[in-house]
C-alpha cells in the first residue's frame, strides 16, 4: 500500500517519477490566469489564521460546506469564530474523499505548513494552532515570500477596462518584488448590455477612458483606448465570460440603434443582445491580434442559479454550474469572420462542460497557424480541474491536435495558496507520458519527455505569452 499523498503521490510507474522528480518539479509557474487582488499582492498580504486564507473567498469549499449541511453563518457568516469555521471545514473534509478539494487541502498543508497529517475533526485544533503558528512567524507565508517560495515566474490577474491599475504600478516599482504581476482585460461588463446596470457601468467606462460614449461605436473605441492603457502596463491576456460564441453579424447602424434603445430604457431582444456582443467581441478580437494580446474565451457556465441567494451573498459565491448549450456554430463563425481579414488573434477556448472538448478541439485546428499552437484548448477548467478532467482534456488534445505544444495549467483561484495546484497537474502530465511510454505507446526518450514536460509546465506558456 502506498503511502497518503507521498513522494511519489499520483505517479504510478518509474518513468512518472523519473520525469516529475527531474524535470517537472522544480519549473517555475506562469500562472497565467488566476483571480488575486492586486491590493493584496501590492501590500504583500500576510493572513492572521488559516480560516480567512482558506475559507474568506473560496467559494469551492463553500459549495462544499453546503452539500455537507453546514450552516450559512459557519461557511460565509461575518460574526462566526474562525475556528468554528476551520472546524466545519475539517468535518467537510472527512467526507470529501473523491474530491479534488480532498488532495489541494492536504497539498497545501504539505507544501505551506510541512504537515502531513489528514484533516478531520480529530487533527482540527492542532493543525489550526500549527497554521496559523507560521502564518505569524514565517517570512515565507506572505504574499512575496510564497510566490519566491514557489518559484512564480508572473501571474495575470483579472481586471476590468475601468480599472486605474494602480496596484499593477506599485507592484512594477517594487524592485525586489519576485514574479510579474500582469493585468488582463476582462470586458465582460461592457458586453453585458441585456443587464440592469450596464449603463451605470458604461459611464463608469467613459469616464475611464475621457471620452464620451453615445453609440456602439464609442464603446468600442473607449475600450480599445483601455486596452491600449494595459498593454503600457505589461498586459499579454484578455478574458471573456461567454455562455456561447456570439455571431450576429449586422451593420455599425444597426447596432448602434440597439445601443440606443437600450440607453432609452427598452428591454432588448436576445437577438440584439447578441447583435451587439458580436460587433463588440469582434472589434475587441482584431485589436488583440494587432497588439498580440492572447483572447481567452471561457464558454459554457450558467451562472447565479439560486436566485434567493444571489439576492443574499452575491455573485462568485458557490451558485454557479455546468451549462449545455450547443458552441460549435456560434464559435465557427465567429472564427470565420475574423478568419477572413486575417485576424484571428491567439486564442484560448475553455469549455466547463467536457462535452465541447471536441468541439473545441477540432474548430482550433481550422485556425492554426503562423505559430506553434495558435489557438489552445485551454485548461481542465472550474468543476472540470480534477484528476479525471485533466487526463481527459490532455487525452484529447493528445488526439485532437499537439500535446506538446499545450500551455499547461492555470489556477484560476482567489487564493494565494492555490499554487500546488500546479504540481498536481504536473504529476498527473508526468503519469500519463510516463504510462504511454512504459506501454510502448511513445519512445523511451528520456531528454526527448524530459523536455516535453519542461515546456508544458512552464516554458510553452513563457514564449506562447511573452514571445
Amino acid at each position: 500500500m502506498k503511502k497518503f499523498m507521498g513522494e511519489n503521490f499520483l505517479l504510478q510507474n518509474k518513468t512518472a517519477e523519473m520525469l516529475y522528480h527531474e524535470f517537472a518539479k522544480d519549473q517555475p509557474i506562469f500562472d497565467y490566469h488566476c483571480h488575486l487582488i492586486p491590493k493584496e499582492i501590492a501590500t504583500d498580504k500576510r493572513f492572521t489564521t488559516i480560516t480567512d486564507a482558506w475559507l474568506g473567498g473560496d467559494h469551492y469549499k463553500w459549495r462544499a460546506m453546503r452539500s455537507n449541511g453546514i450552516s450559512e453563518e459557519l461557511i460565509t457568516g461575518k460574526e462566526a469564530d474562525p475556528f468554528d469555521k476551520f472546524y466545519a471545514w475539517a468535518h467537510t473534509m472527512e467526507n470529501a474523499l473523491g474530491n479534488p478539494l480532498y488532495h489541494w487541502t492536504h497539498l497545501e498543508l504539505q507544501r505551506y505548513f510541512d504537515i502531513h497529517e489528514p484533516l478531520n475533526r480529530k487533527s482540527a485544533k492542532a493543525i489550526y494552532e500549527e497554521t496559523n503558528r507560521k502564518f505569524a512567524s514565517d517570512a515565507n507565508l506572505s504574499v512575496k515570500g510564497i510566490m519566491k517560495q514557489f518559484k512564480v515566474y508572473a501571474v495575470g490577474t483579472t481586471d476590468d477596462p475601468a480599472d486605474d491599475l494602480v496596484f499593477h504600478k506599485e507592484i512594477a516599482g517594487q524592485k525586489d518584488f519576485p514574479a510579474k504581476v500582469l493585468p488582463s482585460f476582462r470586458p465582460d461588463k461592457a458586453l453585458a448590455i441585456e443587464k440592469e446596470t450596464f449603463v451605470e457601468y458604461i459611464a463608469l467606462l467613459a469616464k475611464a477612458a475621457s471620452m464620451d460614449i453615445t453609440n456602439a461605436t464609442d464603446v468600442v473605441e473607449a475600450l480599445i483606448a483601455r486596452l491600449d492603457f494595459f498593454v503600457e502596463h505589461g498586459c499579454k491576456a484578455s478574458d471573456h465570460a461567454l455562455v456561447t460564441a456570439p455571431a450576429v453579424f449586422k451593420s455599425e447602424s444597426e447596432v448602434n440603434a440597439i445601443f440606443g434603445k437600450k440607453l432609452a430604457g427598452a428591454t432588448l431582444s436576445a437577438l440584439e443582445v447578441e447583435t451587439y456582443q458580436t460587433f463588440v467581441l469582434s472589434h475587441l478580437a482584431r485589436a488583440y491580434a494587432k497588439r498580440d494580446i492572447a483572447m481567452q474565451l471561457h464558454f459554457a457556465a450558467i451562472r447565479d442559479n439560486n436566485e434567493r441567494m444571489f439576492k443574499l451573498l452575491g455573485p462568485d459565491t458557490g451558485f454557479d454550474a455546468t451549462h449545455d448549450k450547443e458552441i460549435a456554430e456560434g464559435l465557427s463563425a465567429f472564427l470565420s469572420a475574423l478568419s477572413s481579414t486575417g485576424e484571428v488573434p491567439k486564442t484560448i477556448l475553455y469549455s466547463l462542460n467536457p462535452k465541447d472538448y471536441y468541439t473545441l478541439g477540432s474548430l482550433m485546428g481550422c485556425y492554426q497557424g503562423g505559430m506553434p499552437g495558435k489557438i489552445q484548448l485551454g485548461s481542465a477548467w472550474w468543476f472540470a480541474d480534477h484528476k479525471d478532467g485533466m487526463e481527459q482534456q490532455m487525452k484529447i488534445l493528445g488526439n485532437l491536435g499537439l500535446l506538446p505544444r499545450f500551455i499547461g495549467m492555470l489556477t484560476d483561484s482567489r487564493s494565494f495558496l492555490s499554487y500546488p495546484r500546479h504540481e498536481y497537474f504536473r504529476r498527473i502530465l508526468c503519469n500519463i507520458l510516463g504510462t504511454w511510454a512504459e506501454e510502448g505507446e511513445i519512445p523511451y526518450d528520456k531528454q526527448m519527455l524530459g523536455s516535453v514536460v519542461k515546456n508544458i509546465s512552464f516554458e510553452n506558456a513563457k514564449t506562447y505569452f511573452e514571445g
